[in-house]
């Protein structure tokens, strides 16, 4: 396993929730190049990006997040993590950490979010 995810679980809307990914093995030592993101699928959807986070720190975030979502990375962990608040229940979706650098891109196994009305 490259990715190893965890955090998530059920929230109720409005409330917060933090995801977070430690990495491994290949990606280790050279985990400070790669771009490292968060995406989301929910049942009957396509894969989408959540958030993003390049090795300068800089972010991207879908709409649909934006002042709500904050992606964050801490090199000396190899971990990145995502805060999440004022969730809705259109935020239900599997959460997969992903890390991207160049030609090689690696996927964590996901991590379940359930936000009720």
């Amino acid at each position: 396993v490259q990715l190893q995810a965890f955090g998530g679980g059920l929230v109720q809307a409005g409330g917060s929730l933090r995801v977070s990914c430690v990495a491994s093995r290949a990606i280790t030592s050279v985990f400070n190049q790669y771009d490292m993101g968060w995406y989301r699928q929910a049942p009957g959807k396509q894969r989408e990006l959540v958030a993003i986070i390049t090795p300068s720190g800089s972010t991207n975030y879908a709409d649909s997040v934006k002042g709500r979502f904050t992606i964050s990375r801490d090199n000396s962990k190899k971990a990145v993590s995502l805060r999440m608040s004022s969730l809705e229940p259109d935020d239900t979706a599997v959460y997969y950490c992903n890390a991207k650098r160049g030609v090689n891109m690696y996927w964590g196994q996901g991590t379940q979010v359930t936000v009720s009305s």
